[in-house]
């Protein structure tokens, strides 16, 4: 069993917990992955190690409540348990022999890119970090960016905070105006990636985009997190989550993931009605 040691709500629909696992936090690194249970009869669920501490030997995530099983993690305490917290699984992000990183996240997927800036951080690397959200009141971990970013760029959608428009605004600016990074890192929606890698393709610059929003299994056996990676086909969880962005066919990935929009939607509804039982 693992013990929550602390939570937090980042804003209205992201939430961070600090779990207590000695061995995983050994071992963790920059962009691996856990797969835990919320009860034991729960769905595995694949989250990105937001954090570690390998002092106090714990593991940080952070998740939206998207769906039923996000929705009954989030509603345990502190002092609470899991009965699962497996890992660290995945190829955890390559942070050596570079000196200038453009780190671009979007929305939840901030609570990904953060780890990377921070390892790159303490490698020596020059980082430029940019994050985009919808709007101001579901902006995160913006303090820690600037913390492990020599230049950080924010982005609202509707212009609320920071400067509006997408993430792309401020890369493709950088880039015309003769910025050289020895590669990008991106991490957010398929639809934001795909764009990102439009971008810096037409200005010949190495992107590594993570694929974590379409694992489910975790461990290659369920095939949902199976892509196609340069022709060939490859899987999220074991051969990445990283993959050479200009070779993803984010097409392809983002119908396979509309799939399961349908199931997420009524197994949230099914958890919201469960999670208001409980409570009257």
């Amino acid at each position: 069993m693992y013990q929550i040691v602390s939570k937090k709500s980042l804003n209205s629909t992201v939430m961070q917990m600090e779990i207590y696992a000695p061995f995983v936090a050994k071992k963790a690194k920059a962009g691996q992955f856990v797969i835990l249970r919320v009860d034991e009869d729960g769905e595995r669920i694949p989250l990105t190690v937001a954090g570690y501490d390998r002092e106090k030997g714990t593991v940080t995530i952070i998740f939206q409540l998207v769906g039923g099983s996000t929705m009954r993690l989030g509603a345990k305490n502190v002092g609470e348990y899991i009965p699962d917290f497996v890992g660290p699984l995945g190829r955890p992000t390559k942070v050596d022999g570079m000196k200038k990183v453009c780190v671009v996240g979007g929305g939840v997927g901030c609570a990904i890119a953060l780890p990377v800036a921070r390892a790159l951080h303490e490698q020596g690397v020059e980082v430029t970090s940019i994050i985009g959200f919808r709007n101001k009141d579901l902006v995160i971990l913006e303090e820690e960016f600037t913390t492990y970013s020599s230049k950080t760029y924010m982005m609202t959608d509707d212009g609320s905070y920071g400067e509006q428009g997408n993430v792309c605004v401020p890369l493709k600016t950088l880039l015309e105006q003769g910025e050289r990074f020895d590669e990008v890192i991106t991490i957010g929606p398929l639809i934001m990636m795909k764009f990102v890698c439009l971008t810096t393709k037409e200005y010949g610059v190495k992107t590594i985009a993570s694929m974590n929003p379409i694992m489910i299994d975790g461990t290659g056996m369920c095939g949902c997190c199976r892509l196609t990676v340069g022709g060939q086909m490859k899987f999220a969880c074991v051969d990445g989550p990283e993959f050479d962005g200009h070779e993803i066919d984010f097409d392809e990935a983002i119908s396979r993931s509309n799939a399961y929009a349908e199931f997420e939607k009524r197994e949230r509804e099914t958890s919201c009605n469960l999670l208001n039982k409980e409570v009257e």
